[in-house]
């Protein structure tokens, strides 16, 4: 088979994780060194760089500021919340993206991000395949979430969930100290997966976490859970609950759509947060205590003090792969996670899945996974998520701070 020689295009979409950038340093440190491809560009802002013709050179970097990569939170190169529309409905954007691929004779498509990038991924992928432009499209997983199909989990799960088990761990230790009744409310990210609040257990499984935990594959029910946190209350006067954001009423109403409109993003997701501060204000009226709400918000997304070294090794490789697979003929494939066990030991093998399994996609937690009760997670849960919150890999220190990496983001001259 006659190699496909041509620039490549990483772009990053979506809400950033503590190792984003990791899969990013994978791509662009694997590509660099391939003879396949010429240049190596870096999207501002995932499609809509592409769209306006704005990318970066990734070669004008310094190798050791793409090895910081690993250690960098967030999305070094921009991230964006676009979505495409059919092409069968507009093929503006599409006809656009044309255009600029073959005036810069990118063959080599990546796109970073969750269940709404990898759409972005398949729609390009399947448009160029149509229009004719020999392209190799491969998606490269991303989500704190946990909720994309085809994979035993997602970079950025790992580390995003080392986060959450320890502040609650944390939390615990600083909830118990007064001799008056406390209780806390605590909202954790996830729209209709639990991934990440289940990670609250964790914290549970070491005897310091939350009394109740509630997740958006369970109905939530208003007068059973202050039966909960009575019973919780009856036993230690410092109840702490975990609930996810998107947590629902048999009617599909999440919590604050009880008491107000959600405004949405551009994907027609509902902006959630506010959970927290409903659930505590019902507490505090029922119970006349304190009641604490507590959100955790954007600080569990982009954690990298506490990443899971398991995390950032598997993220950094799930680019390499990308680009291996990529160079290697393979074209409409997401990069995914197969756990397995070497001598009892866990280990991760990389594979590649139909772009379309992960596209739109949501991967909830197995119902057998929860408490009968539904307020807590079982043993299978925890053999689950031990494996990926392993190890320590933080920034390297400088002055005693993190020292992220400094990217000249050195923009490529459009050919006009």
């Amino acid at each position: 088979m006659e190699k496909l020689i041509g620039a490549c295009i990483l772009g990053q979409s979506g809400g950033p994780t503590s190792v984003i950038n990791a899969s990013a340093a994978g791509v662009f440190i694997e590509a660099l060194r391939n003879e396949c491809i010429t240049e190596v560009y870096g999207a501002k802002n995932g499609i809509k760089g592409i769209l306006e013709e704005s990318f970066f050179d990734m070669s004008k970097e310094n190798p050791e500021e793409l090895e910081l990569l690993k250690t960098t939170p967030s999305s070094s190169i921009g991230s964006v919340r676009y979505k495409l529309k059919n092409a069968e409905d507009d093929p503006t954007d599409y006809n656009r993206l044309l255009e600029v691929f073959k005036k810069y004779n990118i063959r080599y498509f990546f796109y970073n991000g969750g269940n709404d990038s990898m759409d972005t991924c398949n729609k390009v992928s399947k448009f160029m395949k149509k229009s004719g432009w020999e392209m190799k499209c491969i998606g490269v997983p991303k989500t704190i979430d946990n909720d994309l199909s085809g994979t035993d989990h997602c970079p950025g799960y790992g580390s995003a969930a080392k986060y959450v088990a320890t502040t609650f761990m944390e939390l615990r230790q600083d909830a118990v100290v007064y001799d008056t009744p406390m209780m806390a409310v605590v909202e954790v990210m996830g729209r209709n997966a639990g991934w990440l609040t289940a990670a609250a257990s964790l914290a549970t499984y070491k005897g310091q976490g939350p009394d109740l935990i509630y997740l958006p594959e369970i109905e939530f029910d208003f007068e059973k859970f202050l039966n909960d946190v009575q019973k919780a209350y009856a036993r230690s006067n410092k109840v702490i609950i975990a609930v996810s954001e998107g947590i629902k009423t048999k009617e599909g109403k999440y919590v604050p759509e009880l008491f107000s409109n959600l405004e949405k993003d551009s994907f027609g997701h509902a902006q959630l947060g506010g959970t927290a501060q409903v659930l505590a204000q019902k507490l505090k009226e029922h119970f006349g205590i304190k009641v604490r709400a507590i959100e955790f918000s954007l600080l569990q997304r982009c954690a990298q003090h506490l990443a899971s070294a398991t995390d950032v090794n598997e993220a950094f490789n799930a680019g390499v792969e990308a680009v291996k697979a990529a160079t290697s003929g393979v074209t409409d494939k997401m990069v995914a996670f197969k756990r397995e066990y070497v001598d009892g030991k866990y280990t991760c093998k990389y594979e590649l899945v139909d772009l379309d399994v992960a596209a739109n996609a949501e991967k909830t937690v197995p119902l057998d996974w929860i408490t009968p009760d539904g307020t807590g997670l079982n043993q299978k849960f925890i053999d689950y998520a031990l494996p990926l919150i392993q190890g320590d890999m933080k920034a390297p220190l400088e002055d005693g701070l993190p020292r992220f990496a400094h990217l000249k983001k050195v923009l490529v001259e459009r050919n006009d």
